[in-house]
């Protein structure tokens, strides 16, 4: 039984790493199109060491590639020494692969040379690479590894910290190449930050909601038949009334938060009902259910 489950481990370990090891390499090709065949011909640059390494390029000559790879590694290092094994190796070789196809892509023509357009759809592009990588464990850019180090050591967050470095590389931008083209990179920015939420924490965002009816039981049994989604019987007491009362509680996604609205002003339009975002879900009985 125990060289069972050992070996059910590997083969899990095994297919964890290979699912990484392909998100990855997507992520990495998906930010080497944003950037060569949208972003960079066009003089738009993108956050980070990234961001550094386009300007840097601009005024040597040489090919990207070689620049991100070169500055990105001592971030790697730092990856490796503060963060784990694991997240360093899977961040070389995402880095090593978008090094690698930024010089490839480096000859190939602009897709199009509407700034704007190459703004928009560059930043998505970026945005879905760089999701990928952070979803599955990874970093495509030393800066986020910086920012996790210093994290444990000011009280801002991780997203606080890259605003920061970005502001001043974006704002670099504007004495290299033009204000305008510094401006356009602070909406590609914004685009791809947005976008990896996205996919970090996919369309469907988990959220939980609470609700305090006096027809709880109503409600839950709507949210159950109607949504074919769990739902806990809490229960409560009024600080101010010193009524007893049920509480429901159950987790929904972002696209079903009006059905459930829906539901709760069907059934007591004058419930108290409030929804908040969740970062992650495990276990229990969250998955849908049929409903008939």
């Amino acid at each position: 039984m125990a060289e069972l489950k050992e070996e059910t481990h590997k083969k899990t370990h095994k297919l964890k790493v290979f699912q990484r090891a392909i998100a990855m390499l997507i992520g990495a090709v998906a930010v080497a199109t944003g950037l060569e065949i949208f972003l960079v011909p066009n003089d738009v640059i993108d956050g980070g060491i990234t961001g550094i390494s386009i300007m840097v390029s601009h005024l040597t000559g040489l090919p990207l590639g070689v620049f991100i790879f070169v500055l990105n590694l001592p971030f790697f290092y730092l990856g490796y020494k503060q963060i784990g094994k694991t997240f360093a190796i899977s961040t070389i070789f995402g880095i090593i692969v978008l090094s690698y196809f930024t010089s490839m892509f480096h000859h190939i023509p602009a897709f199009t040379e509407d700034i704007l357009l190459a703004t928009i759809f560059g930043g998505m592009i970026v945005g879905v690479g760089v999701g990928l990588a952070i979803r599955f464990g990874g970093a495509l850019d030393g800066i986020e590894i910086l920012a996790i180090i210093i994290n444990s050591k000011i009280p801002f967050s991780v997203g606080e910290i890259i605003m920061v470095f970005n502001l001043f590389i974006l704002g670099a931008a504007g004495f290299i190449f033009s204000w305008d083209r510094a401006m356009y990179s602070i909406i590609a920015y914004l685009i791809a930050f947005k976008t990896i939420d996205i996919v970090v924490e996919g369309m469907e965002q988990s959220k939980s909601a609470w609700i305090i009816s006096d027809k709880s039981e109503d409600i839950g049994e709507a949210i159950l038949f109607r949504m074919g989604r769990g739902v806990t019987y809490i229960s409560g007491r009024g600080a101010y009334t010193g009524e007893n009362t049920k509480v429901i509680f159950c987790v929904i996604t972002r696209l079903e938060e009006a059905e459930l609205k829906s539901i709760v002003d069907d059934y007591d339009p004058n419930a108290f009902l409030a929804i908040a975002d969740i970062a992650e879900v495990r276990g229990g009985r969250f998955k849908k259910k049929n409903v008939h």
